[in-house]
Formats: structure tokens, C-alpha cells, sequence
């Protein structure tokens, strides 16, 4: 069976000479064209960064003559495509394992750099000054993970290496190895207080949104540290505003945002206990991108079924 891939990416040359060498058998790589819409209607599967593809999924523009039959997205989440106003009739397929070790390097980076008074090092070495802090170790620190996908294992088996003790939420409480608990979400409150670290690695669905929030920030331990590497809508910023004011020994990491860009007078810019960073704790490298649409298309091309899959339902 002949198959037609569009390319929806802000890379599309670098995918088009990565996926050359690849060989795909009986798959042709429509070109670059200002009439995009055309091509839209010819391709059956999709290799698109979720924001890009959207616009072309819409009551308004994908009419029934649309191919579409497979989305491979290039990003982890796909919350751009879960409007209801947009199709779902077809199979969507995120990237799933390759950006555990990249937020792993992100978390214990800043981890680290904190508990070993890193920029206070660096402020004494200016001034010449020889003078020893004591430090806490990482070692029987209590990690606290919201959620417990594939992110979360690879953070919580590193956390592991250190010594930490690691607890993990989802929507089950189902145990899984890399966590020396697993409990459910509804019991967040119980283990906010209990963790010094607190990771949110969620996706975007109705049900994360403001999970973190005025009733239960202020039960974060007074030195608590806390990382939103997941998606923005799991933390009501105005709350976590109040949170950090009360208590300026804690830290929150924030690499996702409601808003992105996070506007230039947000009150986040401003606060002492605060890092902002744009959204780069783990991008998505093209050359790991092909290779898991590669794998994934070779299975599409033997009738197979496809890897990692996206419920609808779920959002992820």
C-alpha cells in the first residue's frame, strides 16, 4: 500500500533528510508548498507538531475528503488536538521514552545546584571568600511525583540512585517498581506535607487543571521544593504566588506555563524564590522523533498495531 506523509514542523527540511536515509518503504514525502491545504488532502499520514496540525483539523477546514488516517506527533503532548471542535477520527501517536533522561538531567541539575549552594559558591568566589556551608544531602530527601508514566519512572528510578525515597500519584494507585509507593491522585493532600520535593510531570486534561491550588499549596513543607515540568494548567499561579511569599525558603522550578510565552508582567518574573525557563526541560529531537516514527510506521506498513497510542478520552 502506497502511503502520502505531510510534514507540519518548524524542521520539516532537517525530518525530510532524516527520514531519506531512513528508506521507509512505499512512503512518499509530500514537499514544502505555500497551498498547504492541498497537500493536507492528499496525505494519509501526518508527522506535525500538535499546534500546526490543529488548524487543519477543524469543522471548518478538514472536509470529508480528508485522508488523514495516522497523526505521528513530535511532542509528548497533544492537549493542541483534544479540542472537541476538532476530528478524531483517526489514530494519534505522541513520542513516548526518549525524554525521561532529558527531564531527569533538568530536575537533579537544579537539585542539585540548590542543596549544594551552588550560586552561593559562585558569589563567594567574586569576593574571595573561603567559607564552607553546610549542605543536605539528597539522601533519604522524600520525593513526591504527580504522575507516573514513563517521565516520572525514569525521575523516580534516578531519585532512587540517590537515596531518596520516592512516592508517585496517578489515577489508580496501582503500584509500579520504579516507586517505593504508589498512591491516588485524591490523596495529594495527604502527601504534600510529607515531601520535600515535589515534581508535577502531568498532561493537560479538565482533571489536572488547578490540581495544585489555594487549599492545598500552603501544606508544602516550609523549604519545600517544587518543579512544574509537566503542563501549566496543574498549578493556579496566584496561589502559588501566596505560597511562596509565606515561606521565602521555598523554590519552585517552573518550566510550563497556563500562558506561554508567560507574559512580561507576570508577578512570577519578579519573585526572589522563582526559576523560569521557556519550556526546554526535554525538546524533541528530530533524529529520536524519526527513529520512534520509523519504528512505528514499519509496524503501520506490516498492518500492525501502532505504539503509543492517544485515548482521546484521556487526553494522553
Amino acid at each position: 500500500m502506497k502511503n502520502t506523509l505531510l510534514l507540519l514542523t518548524q524542521h520539516n527540511q532537517q525530518y525530510r533528510e532524516l527520514l531519506a536515509h531512513k528508506q521507509l518503504p512505499n512512503l512518499t514525502i509530500l514537499a514544502d508548498s505555500d497551498n498547504q491545504q492541498q497537500y493536507v488532502q492528499q496525505a494519509n499520514i501526518w508527522l506535525a507538531e500538535p499546534h500546526l496540525a490543529a488548524p487543519y483539523l477543524t469543522a471548518s477546514t478538514a472536509t470529508n475528503t480528508l485522508t488523514l488516517k495516522w497523526l505521528q506527533s513530535t511532542f509528548a503532548g497533544v492537549d493542541a488536538l483534544m479540542s472537541p471542535q476538532l476530528r478524531q477520527d483517526y489514530a494519534l501517536t505522541n513520542i513516548r521514552g526518549v525524554f525521561g533522561p532529558l527531564m531527569s538531567e533538568y530536575v537533579f541539575g537544579y537539585l542539585l545546584s540548590h542543596y549544594r549552594h551552588h550560586a552561593q559558591y559562585q558569589q563567594q568566589q567574586t569576593l574571595q571568600l573561603w567559607q564552607p556551608k553546610p549542605f543536605c544531602s539528597l539522601q533519604g530527601l522524600n520525593m513526591l511525583i504527580l504522575g507516573t508514566g514513563s517521565i516520572a519512572q525514569h525521575i523516580a528510578s534516578t531519585a532512587r540512585h540517590f537515596a531518596m525515597s520516592v512516592t508517585g500519584l496517578n489515577r489508580r494507585g496501582h503500584p509500579i517498581d520504579q516507586f517505593d509507593h504508589v498512591d491516588n491522585i485524591d490523596t495529594l493532600n495527604e502527601h504534600l506535607p510529607l515531601a520535600d520535593v515535589i515534581i508535577s510531570v502531568l498532561p493537560k486534561t479538565p482533571h489536572t487543571t488547578h490540581l495544585l491550588n489555594d487549599t492545598n499549596l500552603p501544606l508544602l513543607r516550609p523549604a519545600a521544593m517544587l518543579f512544574n515540568i509537566g503542563r501549566g494548567n496543574a498549578i493556579e499561579s496566584n496561589a502559588l504566588l501566596s505560597a511562596l511569599r509565606l515561606f521565602p525558603q521555598r523554590r519552585a522550578i517552573l518550566d510550563v506555563f497556563e500562558q506561554e510565552p508567560l507574559p512580561p508582567q507576570h508577578p512570577l518574573w519578579h519573585c526572589p524564590n522563582v526559576i523560569i525557563t521557556p519550556h526546554i526541560a526535554a525538546p524533541s529531537f528530530p533524529t529520536q522523533v524519526v527513529d520512534i516514527f520509523s519504528q512505528n510506521y514499519l509496524r503501520w506498513h506490516q498492518s500492525e498495531s501502532l505504539q503509543y497510542l492517544v485515548d482521546p478520552a484521556q487526553g494522553y
